[in-house]
């Protein structure tokens, strides 16, 4: 795995799954039906989300669903990272990334770092 990013981690606790980048609703309800058909063939895969905003309201028909959630603005206060701490959910708030390909259905994984800090790696191909 490859370091590509940075941020803020909400919870101590690593993640890894196929990144889903959400960039409007119509993005959540087609994770949502990803989700659906996925339990109808017994075949649940883990997915962590990418978000620019810190949109809790957005991503709330699937965040009971997902392994992590990537933020590339807010912070520890933020409404994003208060509530996947509550579900159990590592979030990276404030996420610097650096990386050239397209991120969307690659294998990620979040990290803990040092202290408050938390990691973005990728599974290198």
């Amino acid at each position: 795995m490859k370091q590509i990013g940075e941020g803020l981690i909400s919870l101590q606790k690593s993640a890894q799954g196929a990144l889903r980048v959400i960039n409007s609703i119509d993005d959540v309800l087609s994770l949502l039906r990803e989700f659906k058909a996925e339990e109808a063939s017994g075949t649940v895969g883990d997915k962590i989300v990418l978000v620019e905003d810190a949109g809790t309201t957005t991503l709330a028909p699937v965040l009971s669903r997902l392994k992590g959630v990537v933020c590339t603005s807010g912070a520890l206060g933020s409404h994003l990272a208060i509530v996947t701490r509550e579900f159990g959910i590592p979030a990276l708030m404030g996420t610097n990334i650096d990386y050239e390909g397209t991120l969307e259905t690659q294998m990620v994984q979040i990290k803990p770092g040092e202290g408050t800090t938390g990691i973005l790696l990728i599974e290198e191909t």
